[in-house]
């Protein structure tokens, strides 16, 4: 810490030479012509002749991860985005002002240079500085060994410092903008509308999960940071808008893991007049045409295997997949003692008290899942674990649904949409009673979601895909928190 606190006295103190010296050591406005990527693109392969000959001028900017001096000259590089490019400072060549920037540098600052592009004596591509501008003195030196930093913590809580010392985390943020541009393109393409929702509802709903409670002082109510917007797009639907989505944000009072962070991101997409199977084929075109932009091909890279998301994907049935992967009697879907028994005999943790379909589900979640690594939709889910999905006209007691697994974890939730307002009804009260009786994930009863479901909803498909999760597989990452710039962690000691 003492070692920190001297070299930031040093960098202080030249700081205040710089100011002595006439240079703002915190600029204003710098004129930036070029991009590092750029220059490497078209002129990085030129030969030293070449270059010579053509006498190409630039105008970068960036921060300096490297400075090597000797004498009259000295070499810095910059940090542009996640491209870097060398830059040859000589005393000759520059102002006397510039060149008492180059004394006063380190590496960590900002500087803007214009210069001419060639090749040194060991053949690498360089920008000869003709003038200097300072942009910006960093004050906090960058940890040591940073340009290697593997510590997850400190990569995680200080995100600035991770993006500076591993360029490949900039390629990795990039992709994901593009990722969710490319699928707004995808869908107002097929004639969607992008809308907004309400982040904060007062009445929590959508999915099965623990909501965030604030409080609004004027209106003197709680409202709850949303856990999905599913309701209101439906209330959409109902108004006349024939096809919606929306790419924001949802909030769960839930577990931190590798799949999951409080606060995460979502596309949830409406479609009149279809149902869940339309949905399937639209899921099937939507990412598999991800993986042919993002990769040039449908069989991608994850974590050491193979994903091949060449359509079409496999179909399995909720029940059969239970019972084909644990060779279970059939009795466990009808019998609560039995999927007890079934439980522990599998090892998978369960509430003693659990219903039925709770207790099913973590058989399904901790013995199914995992092994559904390549594409697979689940299909035909009970509709006590379905409260927002039509019955099907051939077993009521099963749902027009289906969940997208890819990787060992589920990516897209689907179904026919329930559009029968008494049905609705029905299901509200079977899962308020379920959340008077201690489950505090079960949904409340929504009187105004009600009422306009008595208006009438067109029949409809919905889906929601998580891209947190999206995003990892396309970027070969394991945990969430390496695609989400700002995870939620646990407080630093201090």
């Amino acid at each position: 810490m003492d070692e920190l606190n001297e070299q930031r006295q040093q960098r202080i103190k030249k700081l205040e030479l710089l100011r002595k010296a006439g240079i703002a050591p915190y600029g204003s406005r710098f004129e930036v012509r070029d991009r590092a990527v750029q220059l490497l693109r078209l002129h990085g392969e030129k030969t030293k002749e070449t270059l010579e000959q053509e006498q190409i001028s630039c105008t970068v900017a960036g921060r300096v991860v490297a400075l090597r001096r000797f004498g009259k000259a000295g070499f810095a590089v910059l940090q542009d985005g996640s491209d870097r490019l060398q830059v040859y400072l000589k005393k000759d060549l520059l102002s006397e002002q510039a060149y008492i920037i180059v004394e006063q540098l380190d590496v960590g600052d900002w500087i803007g240079v214009t210069g001419t592009l060639f090749r040194t004596k060991t053949n690498e591509f360089t920008v000869e500085a003709h003038s200097l501008t300072f942009l910006s003195k960093a004050l906090h030196p960058l940890p040591e060994k940073w340009h290697g930093l593997t510590d997850v913590e400190t990569r995680y809580r200080q995100r600035y410092i991770d993006l500076i010392a591993n360029p490949q985390v900039h390629q990795i943020f990039s992709t994901r903008s593009r990722i969710i541009a490319d699928i707004r393109t995808f869908l107002i393409e097929r004639g969607f509308l992008e809308v907004e929702t309400p982040m904060m509802h007062p009445i929590p709903g959508g999915a099965t999960a623990k909501p965030f409670v604030t409080h609004h002082n004027a209106l003197g109510v709680d409202l709850y940071l949303r856990i999905a917007p599913e309701l209101y797009l439906k209330r959409l639907i109902v108004g006349g808008f024939p096809r919606v989505f929306e790419i924001n944000r949802n909030f769960r009072n839930e577990g931190i893991s590798t799949i999951h962070n409080p606060e995460f991101t979502m596309l949830e997409f409406y479609v009149s007049y279809a149902d869940f199977q339309d949905l399937i084929a639209l899921t099937e075109e939507l990412i598999s045409g991800l993986a042919q932009q993002i990769h040039g091909k449908t069989v991608i890279p994850y974590q050491g295997n193979e994903i091949v998301l060449t359509p079409p994907w496999r179909r399995w049935s909720y029940h059969q997949a239970i019972l084909e992967v644990n060779r279970l009697d059939p009795a466990v879907f009808h019998d609560r003692e039995q999927a007890l028994a079934a439980a522990k005999r599998l090892n998978v943790p369960v509430d003693q008290k659990a219903s039925l379909f709770t207790i099913l589900n973590e058989i399904f979640e901790e013995t199914v899942e995992p092994n559904l690594q390549q594409p697979t939709f689940i299909t035909d889910y009970p509709i006590e674990i379905s409260p927002l999905a039509r019955r099907k006209d051939a077993d009521p007691s099963l749902t027009d649904r289906f969940e997208l697994y890819i990787a060992g974890r589920e990516i897209a939730n689907a179904f026919s949409e329930l559009n029968d307002p008494l049905d609705q009804r029905e299901r509200f009260v079977g899962q308020a009673t379920q959340r008077e009786a201690g489950d505090e994930e079960a949904h409340l009863v929504d009187e105004d979601f009600l009422r306009a479901l008595e208006f009438g909803m067109p029949p409809t498909a919905g889906e929601g895909i998580g891209i947190d999760r999206l995003i990892m597989l396309f970027t070969d990452q394991a945990s969430i928190r390496d695609v989400v710039f700002f995870p939620q962690l646990r407080p630093e000691k201090s």
